[in-house]
């Protein structure tokens, strides 16, 4: 026998399942609709009764689903509040995910139908619980619907904090790949955002260490996107992709050893062997949708700064002219581009035409770069050491010249 609590105000879960039922059955009649209406509102009252938010959730959404095309968003705003909000009266956090995950799944189901509205929900939601888990499974879902909606602008400005969620969710290898992978994706579609969905492509391929050679296989197809998308990039002339295992797998794969050379040229030769590539394997470049010229273009910059790094800190302009392929007149052309691009700091000695390289980028920076940066600075230390010695044995020798002047007075 159902128990009815006595209040002196409807609980609004009770309020909304009857005025989601009223209008999802209105097209029934009166006659088919009220007594529907009336069972539902009986189910409800019983889960609030017995404190089964899961089921009252549940049942909630059912209704609530079917009139998201027939109500205001103000309204529907309001409806899903009061479902959202059930997630903090369980006592039990697995419930507590349950709901989470049942709530954000009813959500996305029609990405298409306003999905700004849906992921406004979605939000609320997560801002609800108080379970990491149950907030990461909301924001994947919430990374889906924005994606499969067309709606990505609405989540991309919560990217900037994804360390400060990494650290709230504390999840798994697993979890992070799937993370680091979609948001690559979803900010691949913004061509204004390359550069951010390469580096969360880059901290997907930075899970794959030590793993099986299966395990391994599955950031194959992820490794040679990154490979292309650092070469196509023209902006782009410094990454670490070699010393990734996920990338270094495909150097002696049948399939994708080209590709690998091809990262390597660019990381670590010159001109030279780039054009001695393209001339062996041009249909692979085109396959990969790189155009020619560009490579190029992006391969003279980084051979320059490849001469730049030379300890001698200088470059004569005849190197340039010969390292990059170009005329006599277009040597300073292609140190301003470097420059430009904040590859190399430097002077342009006109007078002995030659390059004097104060700084420049590296464009790998592995094990090497790490010894010839200890090296610099404990070289630096030495020297600031030397410094203080002079100044304080000139200091004593001032203190001593004074003494002696007093005396003298004396």
């Amino acid at each position: 026998m159902t128990t009815v609590v006595p209040t002196s105000e409807e609980d609004p879960a009770l309020t909304v399942v009857r005025f989601t039922s009223e209008l999802a059955w209105a097209d029934a009649g009166p006659e088919v609709a009220e007594p529907q209406v009336t069972r539902l509102c009986i189910e409800a009252q019983e889960w609030i009764v017995m404190n089964k938010w899961l089921e009252l959730a549940s049942l909630m959404l059912a209704s609530a689903d079917l009139i998201f095309s027939k109500v205001s968003e103000k309204d529907l705003e309001c409806i899903f509040t009061v479902i959202c909000n059930l997630v903090t009266k369980s006592e039990s956090s697995d419930e507590e995910i349950e709901m989470a995950k049942v709530i954000s799944g009813k959500i996305i189901q029609q990405p298409n139908e306003k999905p700004a509205l849906r992921l406004k929900i979605l939000f609320n939601l997560y801002n609800l619980l108080e379970n990491p888990h149950g907030q990461f499974h909301v924001y994947m879902k919430a990374l889906t619907l924005a994606s499969n909606g067309k709606a990505t602008e609405h989540i991309v400005p919560s990217f900037k904090k994804m360390d400060s969620f990494l650290q709230q969710w504390n999840i798994g290898i697993s979890d992070r790949r799937e993370l680091f992978l979609t948001i690559s994706n979803v900010l691949k579609e913004h061509k204004s955002s390359s550069k951010d969905s390469f580096k969360f492509l880059v901290k997907y391929l930075a899970t794959f260490s030590g793993e099986d050679a299966y395990t391994m296989s599955e950031a194959k197809e992820e490794a040679v996107r990154a490979i292309v998308e650092f070469v196509k990039a023209a902006d782009m002339f410094q990454c670490d992709l070699l010393d990734m295992p996920a990338v270094g797998q495909l150097e002696k794969d049948a399939k994708y050893a080209l590709v690998y050379q091809l990262l390597k040229i660019f990381l670590t030769q010159r001109l030279d062997a780039y054009l001695e590539f393209h001339a062996a394997n041009s249909t692979l470049l085109k396959s990969c949708g790189l155009v020619h010229e560009d490579c190029i273009t992006k391969m003279r910059l980084m051979s320059l700064v490849d001469l730049a790094s030379d300890d001698s800190g200088q470059i004569p302009y005849a190197v340039i002219r010969d390292t990059l392929g170009v005329n006599d007149d277009e040597v300073e052309l292609w140190v301003v581009k470097a420059i430009t691009f904040k590859l190399i700091d430097c002077k342009m000695d006109q007078m002995n035409q030659v390059v004097i390289v104060s700084r420049c980028t590296e464009r790998v920076f592995g094990q090497h770069q790490w010894e010839t940066l200890g090296t610099r600075l404990a070289a630096w230390r030495g020297n600031i050491a030397n410094v203080i010695s002079t100044i304080q044995a000139n200091r004593i020798t001032e203190d001593g010249s004074q003494a002696m002047q007093g005396l003298m007075i004396r």
